[in-house]
């Protein structure tokens, strides 16, 4: 059966939130296929080359971690993103990030996050603590026409990289694979690998790191 990992992760590195950190939890792993939030384009050629001549890593936290873990093992990367973020989530962040409340507790969870690393990223406390920003988010946004489109961009946005990883494991067999997201979608992509559970007709094992 096919096996798949779920790993929330930033995607700059903050203290024990660093890609040897999260290259450690990835060999004890020990996936045959990493997904990943990222585009086709994410990591090129020119990227690999750069690695594998000059040991010079990429600046996104979750492929410098790829990239020492490829020192050990081969595997299939597959990122898994159709595309970016869309304006209307941008603008979201321009307006919501203004605000000094919502940016104490964004500070708290990067304190949270430097301190304790993955451990703090992949637990309910996360989850809460990005509870309680969107639900600022929203009071600021109060219910408006960008805050609406932003939110159905993430839920396509997240729809996507899922069916990405389910129409990958049509065609392809493996033990075990990890899925790198970021934080900030965890709890919605839980739910949703729930909702893909009931859905779908091919059989996957879903283990969520941390729980």
């Amino acid at each position: 059966m096919n096996n798949i990992t779920l790993i929330s992760t930033v995607h700059e590195e903050i203290g024990k939130c660093n890609s040897d950190q999260l290259c450690e939890i990835i060999e004890k792993i020990g996936p045959e296929v990493i997904f990943l939030e990222a585009p086709e384009n994410s990591y090129s050629e020119y990227d690999k080359m750069r690695y594998t001549s000059f040991g010079v890593l990429h600046k996104k936290l979750e492929l410098s971690a790829i990239q020492k873990y490829s020192i050990k093992t081969s595997f299939d990367y597959v990122p898994v993103l159709d595309k970016g973020l869309s304006d209307s989530f941008e603008k979201k962040y321009d307006i919501v990030c203004e605000k000094k409340e919502l940016q104490n507790l964004i500070d708290n969870f990067n304190s949270l996050a430097a301190e304790h690393g993955f451990k703090f990223l992949n637990s309910t406390e996360s989850i809460k603590l990005h509870e309680e920003m969107r639900m600022l988010e929203s009071r600021i946004l109060n219910e408006s026409e960008i805050d609406k489109m932003a939110n159905e961009y993430i839920d396509a946005y997240e729809n996507s990289m899922l069916r990405n990883i389910y129409s990958y494991c049509k065609t392809n067999k493996f033990n075990k694979a990890i899925f790198m997201c970021g934080v900030a979608h965890r709890i919605s992509i839980i739910k949703k690998i729930e909702e893909y559970k009931a859905q779908e007709e091919i059989d996957l094992s879903w283990t969520i790191f941390g729980e």
